[in-house]
């Protein structure tokens, strides 16, 4: 299984990118609740530290797909940079801010300043889709970077949250922003790598959104987001309930821990049909898992459910990504694929909102309720967009697909010789 992964890592430079995108990754999981954990030690209000956190996620999702539309337009290096910096040192703002109880206006401004932070996930993935487009090799790397989003998921609240509790409260997110800058420039240094501007990127200025169906697919992911949002907020409800609060941090790893586990499978597998079939099936499958939610008698038995809920999500969310390059433009990629983040963001926390409501009217084990709604709102959607996902027709089968990939490599090998946009070309 291992050697399957280790395959794609052997155009030079891809080992190099997807590390610095996982390091530059770890701030998605660490900022929002190291936040709230450091407001709610400075300033013990969990209002307001929910408040911030939330104008934090929501510019972040307003603003990450203009980023990615410069990004598309300019280059990575010549736009992940700059965002980058404004993003740290808002970051750097906001925990002075907190740490001097500064008035409560500037820590939602210097929140919404830190929301241009780029979707590095969309970025490593757009470097992949540069090497393997039209390869089966795409289908494993994206499984890859599926299973190392689930690593950042499981590792980054546990690492955030411990580090605003033992050291001081602002250290999980000053560690979010340092890991961040690192990574960022790291990624930024793997100049070989950095998907060719596209000419059409130049000449059109509209948005990634407009292209067939993949407003369909971000509508998909703001259902899909509002069951991952949900799913914590119960889960914490209701393991706090049971007189176990702690636990509910491992009840959300093993939730993570069953989508790592599917994904690193899924990445070994081609399946088979069209990619709009696919995605709605993992759609359909993920919202049958989680109806037993709603009859967990306690934790024990949670777990398993969770565990079991948690094998659909990696399969799923890398069938969107795929469906996702198949959909948008090549020079609209990263904005494309930065829009589903954006849909997943605005559902986490429209999901997390309904969920609190209901557990405080009715109770932890009725708040499941949203979830399962969630991902029956998520199973239409996909459903009733099915005919504007039918993109696979006229794509390539497997076979044609490795001999174009053989032809195209041989043509770069012969190039051995060029300049460093030549390597970079030769590294597909």
């Amino acid at each position: 299984m291992l050697s399957v992964y280790r395959r794609i890592f052997a155009p030079p430079g891809s080992l190099g990118f997807s590390a610095a995108g996982f390091i530059a990754r770890m701030p998605i999981s660490m900022t929002s609740v190291g936040i709230v954990t450091m407001l709610s030690q400075l300033r013990g209000q969990y209002r307001l530290a929910g408040a911030v956190a939330a104008t934090l996620a929501l510019a972040t999702a307003t603003l990450g797909p203009q980023i990615s539309r410069l990004v598309d337009r300019h280059g990575q290096r010549r736009v992940i940079l700059p965002a980058t910096a404004v993003t740290v040192a808002a970051m750097g703002a906001l925990l002075l801010c907190a740490r001097y109880n500064a008035p409560n206006w500037t820590l939602f401004v210097t929140a919404a300043v830190a929301g241009c932070m780029p979707s590095m996930g969309s970025l490593v993935r757009a470097r992949w889709a540069e090497i393997y487009r039209g390869s089966p090799q795409l289908h494993i790397a994206y499984s890859l970077e599926s299973v190392l989003d689930e690593v950042i998921y499981i590792v980054g609240p546990i690492l955030s949250i411990g580090l605003c509790t033992v050291a001081f409260p602002e250290a999980g997110p000053l560690l979010s922003a340092c890991l961040l800058a690192l990574g960022v420039v790291l990624f930024a240094a793997q100049r070989r790598t950095e998907p060719s501007l596209k000419p059409e990127a130049q000449r059109t200025g509209g948005s990634a959104l407009k292209s067939r169906g993949l407003g369909a697919v971000a509508l998909t992911f703001v259902a899909v987001g509002a069951i991952f949002g949900s799913v914590d907020v119960v889960t914490v409800a209701f393991a706090g309930e049971h007189h176990h609060k702690a636990f509910a941090s491992v009840l959300l790893a093993v939730y993570a821990l069953g989508s790592c586990v599917a994904g690193i499978v899924f990445g070994t597998v081609r399946p088979r049909g069209p990619l709009s079939r696919q995605f709605l099936i993992g759609v359909s499958t993920m919202a049958a898992s989680l109806v037993p939610l709603l009859f967990a008698p306690n934790l024990a038995v949670l777990t398993g459910m969770l565990l079991v809920a948690g094998m659909s999500i990696a399969p799923t969310i890398i069938t969107a990504m795929g469906l996702v390059e198949r959909l948008v433009p090549a020079a609209r990629l990263t904005e494309g694929m930065t829009w589903t983040a954006t849909g997943l963001a605005v559902g986490v926390a429209l999901g997390s909102s309904a969920a609190g409501w209901v557990v405080d009217a009715a109770g932890a084990a009725d708040g499941y309720a949203v979830t399962v709604a969630a991902g029956l709102l998520a199973t239409v959607v996909a459903s009733l967009a099915l005919p504007r996902l039918r993109v696979d027709a006229g794509q390539r089968t497997p076979r044609s697909c490795g001999k174009i990939a053989r032809r195209r490599a041989g043509r770069r090998q012969a190039d051995s010789g060029g300049s460093s946009g030549e390597v970079r070309r030769r590294s597909r």
